[in-house]
């Protein structure tokens, strides 16, 4: 599994670095390509520049990599892959079908593009706490331009939408009594406001070159198994505008009978809304060197 934008930490990356040269050798890749010391960024920061999402995106999607190749090169397989939004393009080089540089600059491309669009049309998103699925589409349909944005687990889901359907909805759950926390972020995203972004990333996509998958990648915008050339360009264009449904692809997985998980990020966030769909599931994360030897062993059993 690769993690999205919010998993990122400073120091990240730094041990694996350290220890592993095919580790140091995608940040290495990751600093010519992008023009800058990104993996300065990621190992000593400051918060600050981290944060930024012209940073933070190339920084998980370089850190997961590193990770991921960490891991390969010491036997780690897995029968399928999956990501959480930017996730998706990780967990799209490690099935073959993008080359590392190809994502980087893909990524670069779509934060470009979605800022644009919320500098344009300014935007909210907030989680709500304890409401279902249904409970929280109703809502998001009662207060009107908010969206589903994030099927992250159960009893977690998060909405995007224009500032004022967000004031609408902020006051009709607190009316109801259920917990509603906004975002540090600035921008109605994974909604049909990111749209005119979703076309500038189609036209990148053609000029890029994507190989069908070589490992079963199940997507987290479909919540399936998906193949082929074209269906990759086009989940990686409809994810900007769908919502994610990790909580869905999660227990497709399940219902395939895969019951251990393994994140490629400095921290379990991924695991620990997997545990939230079903708590008896195996999971770790690849963050540093110490973590290695425990995920050999998970995905040996």
């Amino acid at each position: 599994m690769f993690p999205g934008q919010g998993s990122q930490q400073v120091g990240m990356g730094a041990e694996l670095s350290r220890v592993f040269p095919v580790a140091r050798r995608t940040f290495e890749e990751a600093n010519d390509l992008l023009g800058y010391d990104l993996a300065r960024i990621c190992f000593e920061g400051p918060k600050d520049s981290l944060m930024r999402t012209d940073h933070c995106q190339p920084a998980v999607l370089t850190n997961s990599v590193a990770a991921w190749r960490v891991a390969a090169e010491h036997g780690v397989t897995g029968d399928l892959t999956m990501g959480h939004s930017l996730g998706e393009y990780g967990a799209l080089v490690a099935s073959g079908s993008l080359d590392f540089a190809e994502a980087l600059r893909l990524v670069q491309e779509r934060v470009n593009a979605t800022t644009e669009v919320a500098e344009r049309v300014p935007g909210r998103m907030a989680a709500l706490l304890g409401a279902s699925d249904e409970e929280a589409e109703a809502l998001c349909a009662e207060a009107g331009d908010v969206w589903p944005a994030n099927y992250n687990c159960p009893g977690q889901i998060v909405a995007s939408g224009l500032h004022r359907g967000m004031e609408r909805l902020q006051e009709i759950a607190r009316a109801r009594n259920i917990k509603i926390r906004l975002l540090d972020v600035d921008g109605a995203f994974h909604s049909s406001v990111m749209a005119p972004a979703a076309e500038r990333l189609r036209e990148a996509l053609s000029g890029v070159r994507v190989n069908a998958p070589n490992m079963p990648f199940l997507s987290a915008t479909t919540a399936a198994l998906e193949a082929g050339t074209e269906r990759v360009r086009t989940i990686l264009t409809q994810q900007l505008t769908a919502p994610v449904r990790f909580t869905q692809s999660v227990r497709t997985a399940l219902d395939m009978g895969v019951d251990r998980f393994v994140e490629f990020g400095p921290r379990s966030v991924l695991v620990g809304l997997v545990r939230r769909v079903r708590s008896d599931v195996h999971g770790l994360h690849l963050g540093t060197p110490d973590d290695l030897p425990g995920i050999a062993a998970l995905t040996s059993r």
